[in-house]
This record gives structure tokens, sequence and C-alpha cells, in this order.
């Protein structure tokens, strides 16, 4: 295969990943909602445990278990975060509709609390192959090449 057909059947991988990962991210969403009513919290550590032992059951390579376990720790940091962000709004818009100030609360009315749910600072910090916090949802990489293992060439 020529270089050019390698990236397009890359660019058509990358398309398929998009839609799975946005279908993950659906049925993330209807489990955020099921938890949400069974006052079940987001952060599951074992949950996640059998997750990362399927997807390296799974593995058939050429990934390294690890490097794959890095990327779904990714993947469900920002699945929590969506479950978090979309049970967050429908709990303000709970509060707004029964406190009779609609989708436009007033100006002084403070932060919305939730004393159930579980913060970031509650969940165990993660940490890279290099020794450094992993990112969390909203921390983008910077553009420098100071990453370990990373290059100048391009990541097809």
């Amino acid at each position: 295969m020529t270089l050019e057909e390698l990236r397009n059947r890359i660019d058509g991988l990358d398309r398929q990943l998009v839609e799975l990962l946005n279908e993950r991210a659906r049925a993330a969403l209807l489990i955020g909602h099921l938890k949400a009513a069974t006052s079940l919290p987001v952060y599951e550590p074992a949950r996640e445990k059998v997750i990362y032992q399927n997807v390296r059951a799974n593995n058939k390579g050429p990934l390294p278990d690890i490097e794959l376990t890095h990327i779904y720790e990714r993947i469900i940091d920002v699945m929590r975060a969506l479950q978090r962000n979309e049970l967050a709004s429908e709990r303000h818009a709970q509060a707004m509709a029964a406190s009779g100030r609609g989708a436009d609360p007033s100006p002084d009315a403070g932060p919305a609390t939730d004393p159930g749910r579980v913060t970031g600072a509650q969940e165990p910090q993660r940490q890279t192959l290099a020794g450094a916090p992993a990112r969390r949802p909203g921390q983008g990489r910077t553009n420098d090449r100071s990453h370990a293992g990373e290059s100048d060439r391009g990541a097809d």
C-alpha cells in the first residue's frame, strides 16, 4: 500500500473511532441517569478495574497492554466528566423549575452544590508512564515536544 492509501485507511478508522466513542458516550450518559436514579456514585473503581481487565484480555496487539490501558483511563475520565456535567445540568434545571425561577437564575444565586457528589479530589491521582500526573478532562496537552517518547514526526 502507498502512504496515501494507508493514511486514507487511518482516516476511515478515525471516523469509526469517533462514531464508537460517541456511541460509548451516549451509553455512559444513560448509565449516569440510572446511577442518579438509584443514588449510585459516578465514580466506581471496581467497575473501572473490570473494564481494564476486559481491555487487556481482548488486546491482540500491536499496542502494549499498558498503553491501551492508558488510552482507556483517559476515555473513562472523559466519560465520567460527561456524566457529572450532564447530571449537574439536570439537577440545576430541576432546582430552577422547583423554585419557580425557570432557566434564568437570579444573579445573586449561589453555586449549586450536591453533598453526595464525588469530586475529582476524591479520586486517585493517575500517573503517566513518565511519572507525571495524568491530565484530567479539560486539561489539554501542550505543543512542546518534551513528552517522553514523542518525536517531531506526525502520529499517523
